[in-house]
């Protein structure tokens, strides 16, 4: 799982599952105006990529000659709920953020409820859910959704949720785009949420599919769209869409 916001401001890439940096590369996605990766959660189908996507941009720095590019001179901000697992992508390419040789810096770290970004192109609020249950106390939250604010229009990152309710503080008043996923999820079920919820949403889009949506995308595209009386839209791999 993982989607490139792109905006004048750069690409800001939300979870890193497997291939994301090759289909990214693949589809013209310039990977070197990225600004920062959000890490909704730690399961290996959102973080799985993440080795290779650092990867890939050093080999893209080091073809763009090592100055002129974008990140030539600054950093990439890597929000993760769990530090120890950045640390290891970084030993799995055999380096660390104090490499005097790396092309560009990074600024890793964690986060919790809250702002969590903004630079002023983009704005990321951050909210924690049940997916991975509760922590023991102390313990920090490690799974999250996210409200995405930018150029003047919102978007609701599901990430994986136990309930869709969970996602209220950050879409119940309203967001133009919801992207919700199907991993735990069937459509007709969120659709009728949203339907008795009556949230504002703008688009409702699904993402990050299980087997229900998988085995049939367009029976359950049509299912919700019949739910809840406009058209929604079932998201496949490579897929572009303009908000």
């Amino acid at each position: 799982m993982s989607f490139a916001l792109a905006t004048d401001g750069g690409v800001y890439l939300f979870d890193a599952g497997d291939s994301c940096a090759y289909t990214a590369h693949v589809m013209g996605i310039d990977l070197l105006s990225a600004r920062a990766v959000f890490i909704s959660h730690t399961h290996m189908d959102h973080i799985g990529g993440l080795p290779f996507l650092v990867a890939t941009l050093f080999k893209l720095a080091g073809m763009a000659g090592g100055a002129g590019y974008p990140l030539a001179g600054g950093k990439l901000e890597v929000l993760i709920p769990d530090r120890a697992c950045w640390e290891g992508v970084l030993g799995m390419l055999g380096t660390d953020e104090s490499d005097p040789l790396l092309p560009f810096r990074f600024h890793a770290h964690t986060y919790a409820d809250g702002e969590v970004f903004d630079d002023g192109s983009v704005r990321v609020t951050a909210l924690h859910n049940e997916h991975l249950g509760a922590p023991t106390p102390p313990g920090p939250w490690r799974s999250f959704s996210f409200r995405i604010e930018a150029e003047g229009k919102s978007i609701v990152y599901s990430g994986d949720v136990k309930h869709i309710s969970e996602l209220a503080p950050l879409a119940g008043a309203g967001c133009d785009l919801l992207l919700m996923e199907t991993g735990h999820h069937v459509i007709p079920e969120v659709c009728r949420y949203l339907r008795d919820a009556a949230w504002p949403i703008g688009r409702t889009a699904f993402i990050h599919h299980g087997r229900a949506t998988l085995a049939d995308p367009d029976g359950e595209r049509r299912k919700g769209s019949d739910i809840l009386g406009r058209e929604v839209l079932v998201l496949m791999d490579r897929q572009r869409m303009t908000l």
